[in-house]
């Protein structure tokens, strides 16, 4: 007799997606017959690289409508907000050592923008609204003579909140200061066009759009204004002098095909992935008491939810699924962390909501039938970890918890 093996619902999205077979298969040629360095410009083998580089470039260059030569290739997102902030910084240092950014960031730009407070640099930090949003009045009252660079995510990798880039890029022009995105959860997912918004530069990745991890890109405009930033890795003066080393071409031709895929099912792919993700969270919501979506409902990617169970331990409750279900607690750079999200707290939600929440977010890949599977598992979850709760059965019985005197033994 067959075993029927157990469901799995990879629902982890926003940490990384699974590659697209047809990357893969665009990628597979470059390990074996085309096995050359890009750098290599006296033979076939190297010609046939920088031709796959340069292809993958315009693909990249073509999903953001930008020249190709604005695409400089690095090992990921990360490196890419390294190289944006840090090169800012160390470029413009005579204007100023002014940055602004957003306490909601990714850590790839807050723990950049904290390390270069450490060489001078003096780092504002807004704050958002319950819905996550920034107050753009705030943003044009913190500009001053100084300021050299405003960094805001184009969406948030943890509840999927779109700030309101035009308006950000249009006050950024007012007062001639440099506008960088970090974009990697919206590159592939929605319309990203850094010169129509007024983004100067922009990172983001390939591991978030269905194209391998270890590759990345960092959008720099060469023109109205044409942006230097300095080079934080020396050594052969590739990429146009701002990021040595030798290019990972395979990765750059799958990522290359991934930025095609997306520019031409993007939009199929993000109207489906939105009833679905619609769908999940009409259903929890309806089954359940006490859920809470975090951030935005109305700007947001459409393929993310964020949702809090109130007086329900995050961590215990994905103990309940986790061996069939992939979601998250957190963002996953900082998901081995036991504190709250840092994010979640910036929106107001105290530490019980904050701890009780849950990220979905759905690919290109998810069905119908893995979102029922996910809700029901949530649902019976949710269930028995309050079946469990001491606190779920006294707010039940009508008692007023903010009034409770805790023992602390």
């Amino acid at each position: 007799m067959m075993i029927k093996e157990p469901m799995r619902v990879y629902l982890d999205n926003n940490s990384t997606t699974p590659c697209d077979p047809r990357v893969v298969d665009t990628m597979v040629p470059y390990f074996y017959q085309k096995p050359g360095n890009s750098a290599s410009r006296n033979h076939p083998f190297g010609w046939e690289a920088e031709e796959g580089v340069d292809y993958a470039r315009e693909q990249i260059a073509a999903l953001l409508k930008v020249d190709s030569k604005e695409i400089i290739f690095t090992s990921g997102a990360t490196e890419s907000d390294n190289l944006a902030i840090k090169g800012v910084f160390e470029m413009y240092k005579s204007k100023g050592n002014h940055i602004i950014t957003v306490t909601t960031e990714h850590k790839a730009v807050l723990d950049t923008c904290d390390k270069l407070t450490e060489v001078g640099a003096e780092i504002t930090y807004l704050k958002v609204a319950e819905d996550g949003l920034i107050d753009l009045a705030e943003l044009e009252a913190a500009i001053k003579s100084t300021t050299i660079l405003v960094s805001v995510m184009w969406a948030n990798n943890e509840t999927g909140v779109i700030q309101p880039m035009k308006e950000i890029g249009d006050i950024c022009e007012k007062f001639g200061v440099l506008f960088m995105s970090d974009a990697t959860q919206a590159v592939g997912k929605m319309p990203t066009y850094p010169k129509e918004i007024g983004v100067h530069l922009m990172a983001f990745t390939s591991h978030k759009m269905y194209g391998p991890k270890g590759v990345g890109a960092l959008y720099v405009s060469r023109k109205s204004p044409r942006v230097k930033v300095t080079a934080q890795m020396d050594g052969g003066g590739h990429e146009r002098g701002m990021r040595s080393g030798t290019l990972n071409v395979p990765g750059i031709v799958g990522f290359g095909k991934a930025a095609e895929i997306a520019r031409l099912e993007m939009n199929a792919d993000a109207e489906r992935l939105k009833k679905l993700r619609d769908r999940l969270e009409h259903e929890l919501t309806s089954r359940l008491e006490e859920c809470y979506i975090n951030g935005n409902v109305d700007h947001r990617m459409p393929h993310v939810t964020n949702i809090s169970f109130k007086h329900v331990e995050g961590e215990g409750l994905m103990m309940t699924f986790n061996q069939n279900i992939a979601v998250s607690s957190g963002s996953a750079c900082t998901s081995a962390s036991l504190e709250p999200s840092y994010v979640l707290v910036a929106l107001g939600l105290g530490d019980d909501l904050a701890h009780s929440s849950i990220r979905f977010s759905l690919g290109r890949f998810t069905t119908d039938e893995e979102v029922d599977f996910v809700v029901d598992k949530l649902v019976a979850g949710v269930n028995h970890m309050r079946d469990l709760s001491p606190i779920w059965e006294m707010y039940k019985e009508g008692v007023d918890l903010s009034n409770v005197q805790w023992s602390e033994h």
